[in-house]
């Protein structure tokens, strides 16, 4: 929808440059979006008063102009106006909602390919292999994923990568936790670390390291013991975690090990190339990157005073690693507490002289798990917090995903364990599912009463039937799709196809509740046979880009009305 009214556009203010109309040839850029209120129309631009100070002309003037040059041969604008101190508002015709629903129906629909095949890597749900994952990572990790899944969709080719911190004091410290659990196992008393992992997860590591080893590990050196626990626990983990995203339906591409580019000597040769580059400087005996030269507030140690390596040296190397390897865009999808990280690792990037603007960071914010509005704080086999796999066994795969996707990723999330097993309009996962079951089960009605319709039958089918407001309106939620992909993809906003998904189904419920689709009248029967089964197929498509699956059939425990979720 948008698609065509910008090409009609760009004609036109190209067309008032051209004509001398205007003092000015420099093209102001066009953004369209639907006005605020629906009565305004379909789409609205202030391109006019972003034009007007190089112009040098007032912006209704200029948007005078625009409308005067704006040629519709097809007949595709049934409205256009200037409202206000120069916003320029258009509302289609009906002819041109028909034509696009038979090309949906036809399945004419152009593809979105905003991405002509260029290469872009996602790096999400990076957890640290020390424990299961929980309700943020969980977060974390559908973002990244529907993230990758709207690129795909939009003609992008996505690496999902997921990068292993597999060294460094944390893993140190499930070392040590599992030596001293593995010591307990055997009768000991021990003092278990302050800073260790206290989850019965590590019992249960502990408990299959003696199983396998018995009591091998008594009579090693402690240091020897607990590297071995450090690189068991890690790699017992990390295959915990590829089991529970693989439940949740995320896969990936490539898992990227901090310990192997270490071993590569990437970090110290990074470290050489900024020192190169006069960009590393000592200071009490540590050494620091200047930052503070490409607008952070302070500058940043990447070595120690003891000669040990940061954290930050070891990502600036990760994602030089990343630059090096072409990618058009870089995706991190990071928990909100790495906000202050950001600007430093721009920083370094451009330091090594890549763009920065190539690497962009999505931040996700805490979730709050509920239960009928209690807050849920314990899980039963962390000792300190709900796994992943405790929040799908209870409410699974579909629920958890779209529930994690129902805010800005930036906003903090209440998740209602409760609400998300409902099976009513109450549930927004099942309200939207409800809609695509609903579309079967009047096609199944169809059938027996002896009405068919396929998508072969389009051109005889007599769309401009579908006279009712709440049609068109159902047409102009479809062609829709588009564009919602489209924002999605330029703002790393996931969260916008879960709205319009909601927006969808609850213009069908309504829809369904106050007209009959099948009736006596056979022409209009077919006509709306065609326009349900195109909001089933647009519900499927952006259930499919969520990682959510689109049933055929539900079992419900209370009807879905046009109560809003």
């Amino acid at each position: 929808m948008r698609s065509h009214l910008k090409e009609l556009l760009t004609q036109a203010i190209e067309k008032t440059a051209k004509g001398g109309e205007l003092d000015s040839t420099e093209l102001p850029p066009l953004f369209l979006e639907p006005p605020k209120q629906r009565e305004f129309g379909d789409l609205a631009t202030n391109v006019a008063m972003l034009w007007a100070k190089n112009a040098k002309k007032p912006p209704r003037v200029i948007a005078e102009a625009i409308l005067k040059n704006l040629e519709d041969p097809e007949g595709i604008l049934a409205r256009k106006e200037i409202a206000g101190p120069g916003f320029l508002n258009f509302a289609f015709s009906p002819k041109f909602y028909f034509r696009r629903l038979r090309e949906l129906a036809e399945g004419k629909e152009v593809k979105v390919d905003l991405g002509h095949g260029e290469k872009v890597q996602v790096e999400f749900a990076s957890v640290n292999p020390t424990g299961p994952l929980h309700a943020g990572h969980g977060r974390v990790a559908v973002i990244g994923d529907v993230l990758a899944r709207l690129h795909e969709a939009a003609g992008f080719d996505v690496q999902r990568e997921y990068y292993v911190n597999d060294t460094g004091k944390q893993m140190e410290n499930l070392g040590r936790s599992l030596y001293a659990r593995y010591r307990e196992l055997f009768g000991e008393k021990i003092d278990f670390p302050e800073d260790g992992y206290p989850g019965d997860y590590v019992k249960d590591i502990a408990a299959e390291v003696k199983e396998q080893k018995g009591d091998k590990f008594l009579t090693e050196s402690k240091e020897t013991a607990i590297d071995f626990f450090r690189q068991y626990g890690g790699d017992s983990l990390l295959n915990t975690i590829r089991s529970q995203l693989g439940d949740f339906g995320i896969r990936f591409d490539s898992f990227f090990s901090e310990k192997g580019l270490r071993e590569r000597n990437e970090v110290v040769q990074t470290m050489e190339l900024l020192r190169s580059r006069g960009l590393i400087y000592s200071q009490d005996g540590a050494e620091w990157f200047k930052s503070t030269q490409f607008g952070d507030d302070k500058d940043r140690t990447v070595i120690k005073s003891d000669g040990e390596l940061t954290y930050f040296a070891s990502d600036i190397a990760y994602h030089r690693n990343k630059f090096e390897r072409r990618f058009g865009k870089l995706i991190n999808v990071w928990g909100a507490d790495h906000h202050g990280y950001v600007p430093r690792l721009k920083a370094a990037m451009q330091g090594l002289g890549y763009d920065p603007n190539v690497l962009q960071v999505v931040l996700v914010q805490m979730v709050q798990l509920t239960r009928g509005g209690e807050p849920v704080r314990m899980g039963k086999r962390t000792g300190e917090f709900v796994s992943l796999e405790e929040i799908l066994a209870e409410v699974g795969r579909d629920a958890a995903r779209f529930f994690f996707l129902m805010r800005k990723s930036d906003s903090h999330l209440d998740f209602d364990l409760e609400l998300a097993k409902q099976q009513s309009s109450e549930n927004p996962v099942f309200y939207v599912q409800y809609a695509h079951a609903r579309v079967a089960s009047i096609f199944e009605q169809a059938r027996r009463q002896g009405v068919t319709w396929s998508s072969s039958e389009v051109s005889n089918t007599s769309v401009e039937r579908l006279e009712l407001a709440e049609e068109t309106e159902l047409i102009r939620k479809t062609i829709q799709f588009n564009d919602v992909l489209e924002e999605s993809v330029r703002e790393l906003e996931p969260h916008r196809m879960v709205f319009y998904l909601l927006d969808l189904a609850g213009e069908f419920h309504r829809y369904y509740n106050r007209h009959r689709v099948i009736s006596d009248d056979l022409a209009l029967s077919r006509a709306r046979l065609l326009l349900v089964e195109n909001v089933q197929k647009t519900i499927r498509q952006g259930l499919d880009i969520l990682g959510v699956d689109a049933p055929m059939k539900m079992a419900s425990r209370s009807e879905v009305d046009s109560t809003e979720p």
